[in-house]
């Protein structure tokens, strides 16, 4: 119980987290699943927070295909997910832009650049359609047309 709060008491973590990295000291069969019951009874355990949290802290910098694939890799619900997911495509664009500003000074110049930013951005999980959008719609504004 110790262990399991102490883990909690840095950041959310999901049942299936916790399940995980305290594995290695179950003393007893079943000692694991009865300590995690409790937690989840008294609310230390809860899904949504943990949601949540890794759309607050994540969402700014990643876009929604990494935020799902971390999600999954958290043992949360298909359904939980899903509706995170959802709400993150809505402001994709948005979130892609402000990453891309972060980033870069203007629209790229070549065909070589345009690839860099465009790599850059797909492998921080922003969707192909999104990340062209956006490239075109940056070259566009600058009047690289």
């Amino acid at each position: 119980m110790g262990r399991a709060l102490r883990l909690l008491s840095s950041r959310e973590h999901s049942r299936a987290e916790l399940e995980a990295k305290l594995q290695p000291f179950e003393e007893t069969p079943g000692a694991l699943a009865t300590v995690l019951d409790k937690l989840v009874a008294k609310d230390f355990i809860n899904e949504g927070r943990v949601v949540a949290s890794i759309l607050h802290r994540r969402a700014p910098k990643l876009g929604a295909s990494r935020i799902q694939h971390e999600l999954k890799s958290k043992g949360l619900a298909p359904e939980a997910v899903a509706e995170a997911v959802a709400t993150l495509r809505a402001t994709e664009l948005e979130r892609a832009r402000a990453v891309w500003q972060r980033k870069y000074d203007g629209p790229p110049a070549n065909a070589g650049e345009r690839a860099k930013q465009y790599r850059f951005l797909a492998t921080r999980g922003f969707s192909g359609e999104v990340v062209a959008k956006l490239l075109g719609d940056a070259h566009a504004e600058w009047g690289h047309e």
